[in-house]
């Protein structure tokens, strides 16, 4: 990321966006492209679905990963990275192939046609918190029908993620998602929130009140500490659901060290 933002207008002409600092890491992006996978299977599995990777950085490996872990699912899907650096994009085109492309371009998505999932991670960090429903809904106005954007945060290794989950009509979910080995308390994963919610882990703010819960259940779930950290993890996920909390995942996800919440349950 740059360290001065620039604000986004998006009246202006060529590529939308500024270019970000460009640090990759292989598996960064294993936990979302995983979540990704499982919740949106429906729509990648059928066809011949456009996947874009935006923002990929300095080097494509998480785009070259994501294309991987596409056509395993679907071996006639396609995945095309989109950077705003031109330098990016001829280095990285190097490692293109059928189905995998690379191309100059930010958040007007100039792709012939329009991607059933967009996804960019630690992308909007640079930018101001009110630039980011104008990129919102420039992205979701790109999708196809029933397509969905993924945006999002993570550490550089990738162990603690973040990310709202967005379609036609807005922010529908967040997704918390830790290599559990990593985490002394559920709200350590607030660092990594979307530019969105990162500025509101505070009083009187929903995802304020959603970490001080799920410290709470973590503290109260020791009893099951002994059966390990997986256990515990699904221990506070499901009594979290059971005190009313909009989680709209189950134990399956859970096991995977993931929590999705509905949108309205952390919105400002």
């Amino acid at each position: 990321m740059v360290h001065k933002a620039k604000g986004f207008s998006a009246s202006a002409r060529g590529p939308q966006g500024n270019p970000t600092r460009g640090t990759t890491h292989t598996q960064r992006m294993r936990r979302v492209d995983r979540w990704l996978l499982a919740s949106h299977a429906s729509a990648l599995r059928h066809g011949s679905p456009l996947v874009v990777d935006l923002g990929f950085g300095a080097a494509p490996v998480t785009t070259v990963e994501l294309f991987e872990r596409v056509r395993a699912l679907n071996p006639r899907a396609r995945v095309t990275g989109l950077e705003i650096d031109p330098e990016r994009v001829r280095e990285a085109s190097r490692a293109a192939r059928e189905g995998l492309s690379f191309a100059h371009g930010g958040f007007e998505v100039p792709t012939a046609e329009r991607p059933a999932v967009i996804r960019l991670f630690n992308v909007l960090r640079q930018y101001q918190e009110a630039d980011v429903p104008e990129i919102w809904e420039r992205l979701t106005s790109r999708l196809a029908p029933g397509g969905l954007v993924v945006e999002g945060t993570c550490d550089e290794l990738g162990r603690r993620a973040a990310w709202v989950g967005l379609d036609a009509s807005g922010p529908r979910t967040l997704t918390l998602a830790t290599q559990l080995a990593s985490l002394e308390a559920p709200s350590d994963l607030a660092e990594r929130l979307p530019k969105a919610l990162i500025h509101r882990n505070v009083p009187g703010e929903r995802v304020h009140a959603l970490f001080k819960a799920m410290d709470a259940e973590w503290a109260a779930s020791t009893a099951v500490a002994p059966f390990g950290l997986r256990q515990r993890w699904r221990f506070m996920a499901a009594r979290l659901k059971a005190a009313g909390w909009a989680v709209l995942d189950d134990d399956h996800r859970w096991r995977q060290g993931e929590l999705t919440f509905a949108w309205e349950a952390v919105a400002p």
